[in-house]
């Protein structure tokens, strides 16, 4: 019998064209040969350009795949996205809290590519008091980490400031992602333990896309889930996703116009 891979659980929202949320996290887990598990917070009904619908799932159906999950397989990392509403929030902050070993992974999920609201505005306090203290790494990006902060991030120079902030914060290592600001380079810059990495890579003209928040955090938390330290887990996962960007693909759409997705796949088409 083969041995089992480590085991790595997406808490988030499905989404139905399959470019971000549990089923880029699912892409992702076995891209890195980690067996994944679902937990499901929202069903979205949702392209790269449209977010048309969103079905939170009852707390209490949260509540028990969790349970049934922690209580069924041995988890090693874990990675929330979509988590919509501060009883969400809550309630993932109160089981994850009984599994302290656990490697949290926070992808404080706000708003779609498309600009759609994933985040109910009362659930930011449930995220700063309740989940965001539990985690190993917060992943957020420019405009999420200023609503975390309550201030603007306006250049390269403020990121790692901003990001230590953040990490004195909560207590907790914080992925800062500076692809919003302009300029030919994207910087992400990572504070944990005291330290700071800087990860700086060529702008790609890519657009329309989405999924790549989901695809870094899933990534990072299957590193995590391998034992890899969290400095080479963010390094393997940007790595990844500059990948998947690279070999991104356009769908064109019957109604007209197009969908760009990333290609997630271990294998390459045509290749």
């Amino acid at each position: 019998m083969t041995t089992a891979p480590p085991v790595a659980l997406t808490i988030a929202g499905s989404d139905c064209s399959a470019g971000a949320g549990l089923q880029a996290d699912l892409k992702t887990f076995q891209h890195f040969g980690v067996h994944g598990l679902t937990a499901v917070t929202c069903v979205v009904s949702e392209t790269a350009t449209v977010v048309r619908a969103v079905h939170a799932v009852p707390v209490a159906l949260l509540r028990d795949q969790l349970s049934l999950l922690l209580e069924s397989f041995p988890v090693a990392a874990v990675k929330t996205g979509m988590l919509f509403s501060a009883a969400h929030v809550r309630v993932v902050a109160e089981v994850l809290a009984a599994h302290p070993a656990l490697a949290l992974v926070v992808d404080p999920v706000m708003i779609a590519s498309s600009g759609a609201p994933l985040l109910e505005p009362e659930a930011l306090d449930a995220y700063r008091d309740h989940l965001l203290p539990l985690a190993r790494l917060i992943t957020p990006n420019l405009p999420e980490a200023e609503a975390l902060l309550g201030a603007a991030i306006p250049n390269q120079a403020a990121v790692e400031p901003a990001a230590r902030r953040l990490a004195a914060m909560f207590g907790t290592g914080i992925l800062l992602k500076g692809g919003h600001l302009d300029g030919p380079d994207c910087l992400d810059v990572l504070v944990a333990d005291g330290g700071a990495f800087h990860f700086s890579a060529p702008r790609l003209a890519v657009a329309g896309s989405h999924g790549t928040g989901c695809t870094l955090s899933a990534a990072i938390a299957a590193g995590l889930a391998c034992g890899a330290s969290l400095p080479a887990a963010v390094a393997a996962a940007k790595s990844y996703v500059s990948d998947t960007l690279g070999h991104s693909y356009r769908f064109p759409c019957p109604g007209g116009g197009s969908i760009h997705a990333l290609n997630q796949g271990t294998r390459r088409w045509g290749a």
